[in-house]
This record gives C-alpha cells, sequence and structure tokens, in this order.
C-alpha cells in the first residue's frame, strides 16, 4: 500500500485543527504520515499537535525556527516527507473518510502525475467532525482534466485536494510566495505539458474564508496574481493582463458557488 505524505501548515489554528487532523486520521486508507509544521503559533496549536503525536505515531509536528508564513511552512514538511504521494491540507479544512482510498485509486488509473477532486464548501462557522458532515448541496466540481492554457485563468485545483506522484515528479516544493504559492506550483508540474486529472467526487470539506478576509477580497488577490504570471510564469505584459482579466472574471464567478 503507497504511503501518503499530507502536508498541513498551522498557525494559530487550535479551534479548528482538531477536526482537521482527526479527518486525516480517519482515513479509510491508513498508510498515512501528517507531517505538521506550527508557523510560530501562540494559541496552544503545538500543545494540541504534540497530544495528538503522543496518541498516534503517524502525526509528526515540528515547529518552524521561525514565522514563515504558509508556503515556508509546507515546504518544511515536505522536506520530511518519506511517502509516494504528496497530500495537502490546510489546518481549518477536512477530508471526508474515503479521500485517500478514493484519489489512490483514481491516481493508479488516471495517467498524470497531478490530481485532486471534488470539494464541498461550508461556512467559516461549521465546527462539525469530517466524518458527522451532512452534504450541503454546496459543491465545486472538479474538472475531469486541466490543461496549463486553462490554469492561467483559473485556479481549477483546491489545494485541500491535490495530491501528487513523488516517484514520478520528484519532491517538488512551492515557492516561497505571501499567497498563491499553491497555484504556483500546480502551474510549475503542468508547464511542460503534464495535465491534472479531477476525479468527480466531492471528498473533501472547505471552510469558507469569512468576508473581509484576504482570500474573500477577489481585487486584493490582483496584484499576487500579476507578480505570479510576471515573475514567476515569465509570462509578457499582455498575456498577463489577458491572463489576469480571464482569472477576475472566473474568480468573480467561483464566488458566487
Amino acid at each position: 500500500m503507497p504511503l501518503v505524505s499530507v502536508v498541513m501548515p498551522v498557525h494559530n489554528s487550535a479551534a479548528t485543527l482538531g477536526a482537521s487532523v482527526r479527518s486525516v486520521l480517519a482515513q479509510t486508507h491508513i498508510d498515512v504520515e501528517l507531517l505538521v509544521t506550527d508557523d510560530a503559533s501562540c494559541d496552544g496549536s503545538m500543545d494540541l499537535l504534540r497530544e495528538f503525536a503522543r496518541q498516534d505515531e503517524r502525526v509528526l509536528p515540528e515547529s518552524a525556527p521561525e514565522q514563515g508564513g504558509a508556503a515556508r511552512a509546507r515546504n518544511l514538511a515536505m522536506g520530511r516527507a518519506r511517502g509516494d504521494y504528496v497530500a495537502f491540507l490546510d489546518s481549518d479544512d477536512m477530508w471526508l473518510p474515503t479521500k485517500v482510498e478514493q484519489q489512490l485509486a483514481f491516481a493508479a488509473t488516471a495517467d498524470a502525475p497531478l490530481t485532486f477532486t471534488s470539494y464541498y464548501k461550508v461556512d467559516a462557522q461549521y465546527d462539525g467532525e469530517a466524518a458527522d458532515f451532512i452534504p450541503n448541496g454546496r459543491v465545486v466540481q472538479a474538472r475531469e482534466r486541466v490543461g496549463y492554457r486553462e490554469m492561467l485563468t483559473q485556479d481549477h485545483i483546491g489545494a485541500l485536494t491535490a495530491m501528487y506522484d513523488r516517484s514520478v515528479l520528484g519532491t517538488r516544493l512551492m515557492p516561497d510566495m505571501p499567497k498563491r504559492q499553491d497555484y504556483a506550483l500546480w502551474l510549475s508540474i503542468m508547464r511542460d505539458g503534464t495535465p491534472a486529472r479531477g476525479l468527480h467526487e466531492p471528498l473533501a470539506v472547505y471552510r469558507a474564508q469569512r468576508p473581509g478576509s484576504l482570500s474573500s477580497n477577489k481585487l486584493a488577490l490582483i496584484p499576487y496574481n500579476w507578480k505570479l504570471y510576471r515573475d514567476h510564469e515569465r509570462l509578457s505584459a499582455p498575456r498577463s493582463t489577458l491572463a489576469l482579466s480571464g482569472a477576475a472574471w472566473h474568480s468573480l464567478r467561483k464566488s458566487r458557488i
């Protein structure tokens, strides 16, 4: 059975962290390691992680040497990965119990080293467990196949659902960017013509950001997208402008889901 390395960055997430960790430990595919990097939390998150580690040896927490943001926290975790696959889950989201099992089976036949799934979108105030989640009909649907051109105008991959094959790609780290680092990673994998494949079934639960947060403010993401296109993808100014226009339209449309 393949080992799946689950990467989780944590910063002051004590309120939601427990449900996220339990959703990994409750997977029907039990060969997982949960690599958690605590990014200088001051709310007891690390104490909670140490207790999980005491109870289950698959939980492997580590403190970052200094607060460096989500990209550095994820990269520190990926640097410790031993798995055949790397998957991602943030400390306020959850997986349904069969997520890893079903995605591994899908990856075995998908002919793509990067896969993702559909996911449920719930209010940020949701405080239940993944195993008790009752679908509320709000689904962000995964496309069957996504190529590099399509990804330039919209990030079609929910980070909480992404998984890549290390035997094909090696360990791929995220660019050290304050935002959109996961998007940049997917683009770097797909830039050489490698597509990503999506599994139709929703297998994760995403807590939507509260109004006014950076993630929910689409206008605030414009400079991050521009920097991604120009500095990371090395696109020309006209092509970056075209991609940015498409991204803005898709973000507005997606925010209504």
